[in-house]
């Protein structure tokens, strides 16, 4: 692609990467073919070709964000499916979190956003006030064709996705070190995250229990809190380098230990892992953090990713359980992990089915679901419908925010990759699949037999 930025425009460093990003764009439109807003309009300004041309004319007119640029920008999931299909490597990842924070620099939007968006970085990041939001959300339920009514759509969304009942509080509850009783393999830091750990803290008790009961230590570092993914994708990058910091900050008093070497970084929210694997390029301009951040983001791994590398050995249960897996978009495009939860699950005894469309967003995406209703709604209801189509009996996924979106819309229950293994390895059943354990048996124990056993007269 050609561009026409100015010798003055280039030496600011933000646009020089964009300029380069920008060039790399040959035109060929493949993209448009697994973008999931140009699937649904069809319109090219909702294509990833389409919102490239609106962010280099924005960028070279040095103009502020029109309403028309900030209207399809705001619209992309950033579930990154045009990367993957990409021919020419271009970095679109990195281009529309720029588009995005400068949108947020030159732009307005109405009041109603401007609440909302505030409300959710404030909010949605720090699991106090969360949990707190959640337990008042119930309060909203009678009021949300009202608020629909008269154009609070986003508010009405924001409710409708809140769990009328709370889930139980944690087992393992950070910070501290939960310590495997058998040989030790391994040491690694977890992130505990923000928004998974009030709606399924489950989901961090599965990955503490599989990990500690196969000889890994797990870490919850005092001072870590949430990825900044949230923040970022909202547009503001002083916010997501701050969470950043902070857990650079927190991590690196760990991976600094004498004699106690960290193997991994785990995160099992894949949202969270595709930002946290960024660090790097987040933190590039922080003289005191620029360097740690890049060995974070080399230590980073998903949960699926660290154990797949394991010999889990043979499961503890045998299940007949029919197992949808949902690949999120944060997985399979934003950290090209694909088949690796897929396997375990097989691995693991269960019979897991392929999902049509699986390149296809779900329609999460962070707080896309509250920010952009009307096509989060129409990808959800699509996503279940191919679901449908498989006749499972319980769907895995490896985000939170996938689990959260679809089981607004699901007849069967969807759960975390790592609570299925961590079940079929003999952890509990996990919240929602209760129903579902008279399919599942316990492999019977070897027998300790002697010699004389085998001898006969």
């Amino acid at each position: 692609m050609q561009t026409n930025f100015s010798q003055k425009q280039l030496s600011n460093e933000r646009i020089a990467e964009a300029e380069a990003i920008l060039r790399r764009c040959v035109h060929c439109g493949l993209c448009t073919a697994t973008c999931p807003t140009y699937v649904l309009t069809g319109d090219e300004r909702d294509s990833p070709r389409g919102r490239i041309y609106l962010i280099k004319d924005m960028l070279e007119d040095s103009a502020p964000a029109s309403p028309e640029v900030q209207h399809h920008v705001d619209r992309c999931l950033s579930c990154l499916s045009c990367m993957s299909t990409c021919p020419s490597g271009v970095d679109y990842m990195h281009l529309i979190d720029f588009a995005r924070e400068y949108i947020e620099q030159t732009g307005t939007r109405p009041w109603k956003e401007r609440a909302m968006r505030r409300l959710l970085s404030e909010v949605v990041p720090h699991p106090d006030r969360f949990r707190f939001a959640l337990k008042l959300a119930p309060l909203g339920r009678p009021w949300v064709k009202l608020l629909r009514r008269f154009g609070f759509d986003q508010a009405a969304a924001l409710i409708e996705l809140a769990p009328a009942v709370l889930p139980p509080s944690p087992k393992y509850e950070g910070p501290g070190v939960a310590a495997t009783e058998d040989e030790r393999r391994a040491r690694v830091i977890m992130l505990a995250g923000c928004a998974q750990q009030v709606l399924r803290p489950g989901i961090n008790d599965s990955t503490i229990r599989l990990l500690a009961r196969h000889g890994v230590d797990v870490i919850v570092a005092a001072g870590a809190g949430c990825c900044g993914a949230l923040t970022y994708h909202l547009g503001n990058e002083a916010g997501a380098i701050e969470f950043a910091k902070r857990n650079v900050d927190a991590w690196w008093k760990e991976i600094e230990k004498d004699g106690e070497p960290v193997d991994a970084i785990i995160v099992n929210a894949s949202g969270c892992g595709t930002t946290v694997k960024d660090y790097g390029h987040l933190l590039r301009n922080e003289p005191d953090y620029a360097d740690r951040a890049a060995r974070i983001s080399e230590l980073a791994r998903d949960v699926s990713e660290f154990i797949g590398k394991y010999d889990l050995g043979a499961p503890r249960r045998w299940s007949s359980l029919r197992v949808a897996y949902h690949s999120a978009c944060s997985l399979q495009h934003g950290q090209q992990i694909k088949e690796v939860p897929r396997e375990l699950l097989v691995k693991a005894g269960f019979s897991v089915v392929n999902i049509p469309e699986a390149h296809i967003c779900c329609g999460s995406a962070g707080t896309y679901n509250i920010m952009q209703p009307e096509i989060s709604s129409q990808l959800r209801d699509r996503k279940t419908k191919n679901i449908k189509r498989v006749k499972p009996d319980v769907v895995a996924a490896g985000n939170i925010g996938c689990i959260t979106q679809l089981s607004t819309s699901l007849d069967v229950p969807i759960v975390h990759t790592v609570e299925l293994l961590d079940w079929a390895f003999g952890g509990p059943v996990p919240l929602g699949l209760e129903g579902l354990s008279k399919f599942v048996s316990d492999v019977p124990e070897p027998t300790k037999r002697r010699v004389n056993d085998f001898i006969h007269a």
